[in-house]
């Protein structure tokens, strides 16, 4: 019983480690992901800033006015700047929601073209399994395939044939 056990073990290649995380964080396509969603990020912080400071000048002028103003003329005045900025709040709303759907489609275009880098180092390193680093309690170090994994997929992108998909 040992005996056969030890010969499918022998049989099955080593299980392998790559921290995920890492792979696609310190790759070139994740680099670039990562840049542009900070980019973007970014603009839409600043835009927010401008509409607010836009918004807050607005009500202070309606306060302003209702000095002037009729308690009707006021109170439709207010209701329609209150509309305005729930209209406003459901737009930057929807776009922050687009930047996190621009994030996962931009990890599943990693996923594809890393599937097949990783597919590689299996088949070239003659292992059974990848794990990921986060699943696995202790290890050797020297089955982290991370740095190999970033490595060859760097090498595959910059291929003049590869297939780079478009940012979404």
């Amino acid at each position: 019983m040992l005996t056969a056990g030890a010969r499918a073990q022998d049989a099955a290649g080593p299980i392998l480690i790559l921290d995920q995380d890492r792979f696609f964080l310190e790759s070139d396509f994740g680099r670039a992901a990562v840049e542009r969603e900070r980019t973007e990020t970014a603009a839409l912080e600043q835009e927010n800033k401008r509409i607010e400071a836009e918004l807050v000048a607005e009500e202070q002028a309606l306060t302003e006015q209702r000095k002037t103003l009729t308690p009707e003329e006021f109170t439709a005045r207010a209701t329609a700047f209150d509309q305005k900025v729930e209209r406003i709040r459901s737009e930057q709303d929807a776009k922050a929601q687009a930047l996190v759907a621009k994030r996962e489609q931009e990890r599943n275009a990693f996923l594809k073209r890393a599937g097949p880098v990783l597919g590689e180092l299996l088949g070239e390193l003659k292992a059974s399994a990848i794990l990921d680093k986060g699943m696995v309690i202790v290890s050797l170090s020297a089955i982290d395939i991370t740095d190999e994994a970033i490595a060859k997929l760097n090498q595959v992108s910059a291929a003049p044939d590869a297939e780079t998909p478009a940012p979404p």
